[in-house]
């Protein structure tokens, strides 16, 4: 228990608990100033994640594709690198997926392996571009993940238009039930909510990003390539071949991400004007997260259930689901401000450190 205790009064604990809570504070001041009850709102939202079984089904949907592309995000940050191309690998994950799952049949104990694996490496594929060109020709990975983002997304529409789509509707093919990883029995016993294999896949993806980072030669190597690319290139290792490697990795993730909405959520694909925003999330659930895998399943937790909590507050409170993109907004704020931060638990570490000190 003592050891319990104190990794939660460390500074890295703290930290974003207490950015959280002003969040949610700032959230309820802006509530106020627009004339809305925030008490009444907040209990809203709470009401409309816990209400029912449904609503708490739909929640965990919702978090499942903010786990992966968070740790999409996290595990680039973890090698030096920012990804901020998640969005685009989540939609070419999702064209793969489809592809696989509307043209092929095949038995299910190979149709679904088979989807999720070609929505996975075109994630990757998706990423290593950039971790290519930023090892080969030196460009910056933030320039070319955005605009691979925009590439995705229109190549992803050509594919649908010419290959998959479903005559008069802006949308492809259902795919076929092989490749469907909804969980029938469960999704009746949460209400008929959407639920499917995909959210323990993502859990599993949070452990396997550990053991790959900290627990493989590979992950040192990675890591150490983050930290320092000239002294890892001194000690022997391939700094190009890491950077591709890592961009490769969190490609991954963030298809996966495409791949189950695709089999366990919806089973088709739309025709889509713009990106679906879980690659964007994901980068502030990184943040909130530390970049650490535990620390982003409990941040895409908690943005999950601000998201769709958010109608309960609308239709609660007569809030607008806008609010909730304030206290996300000002939770990563306070993150990114840590000097506001440690000034508010500045009484905190004062009584800690003279405790210290007797």
């Amino acid at each position: 228990m003592d050891k319990l205790i104190k990794i939660f009064t460390k500074e890295s604990a703290l930290m974003p608990l207490a950015a959280i809570v002003m969040g949610l504070l700032f959230g309820a001041v802006v509530m106020l100033a627009g004339g809305y009850n925030p008490v009444t709102a907040y209990g809203s939202l709470v009401s409309k994640v816990f209400g029912n079984p449904y609503d708490f089904g739909e929640t965990i949907r919702e978090i499942t594709p903010l786990i992966l592309t968070g740790l999409s995000v996290a595990f680039a940050f973890r090698t030096g690198l920012f990804n901020i191309g998640a969005e685009g690998q989540f939609i070419m994950g999702m064209t793969g997926a489809t592809l696989i799952g509307v043209k092929l049949q095949l038995p299910w104990f190979i149709h679904a392996p088979l989807a999720i694996v070609v929505g996975a490496v075109l994630g990757g594929l998706w990423g290593a571009i950039a971790g290519y060109l930023k090892a080969k020709r030196g460009v910056n990975e933030v320039i070319t993940t955005i605009m691979l983002n925009w590439i995705a997304l229109f190549l992803s529409n050509y594919i649908l238009n010419a290959f998959l789509l479903q005559p008069g509707q802006q949308r492809s093919y259902p795919i076929h039930d092989s490749a469907s990883l909804s969980i029938g029995w469960l999704s009746e016993l949460m209400g008929n909510a959407r639920m499917h294999w995909g959210t323990l896949l993502a859990l599993i993806a949070a452990v396997v990003f550990y053991i790959l980072l900290w627990r493989t030669k590979q992950g040192f190597e990675l890591r150490a390539v983050g930290l320092n690319p000239n002294a890892a290139q001194y000690a022997g290792m391939n700094v190009s071949r890491s950077i591709v490697k890592a961009m490769f990795i969190g490609g991954i993730f963030a298809g996966l991400a495409g791949t189950f909405e695709v089999l366990g959520v919806f089973h088709y694909q739309v025709v889509a004007a713009s990106h679906p925003g879980y690659g964007f999330d994901g980068i502030a659930v990184a943040l909130l997260g530390g970049n650490n895998p535990l620390g982003v399943v409990l941040a895409a937790i908690l943005f999950g259930s601000l998201t769709y909590g958010s109608a309960g507050m609308s239709f609660g409170a007569d809030v607008p689901p806008e609010i909730i993109r304030v206290v996300i907004g000002s939770v990563i704020f306070f993150i990114a401000a840590h000097g506001i931060v440690r000034w508010v638990l500045r009484p905190i570490y004062g009584k800690r450190k003279k405790g210290e000190a007797a």
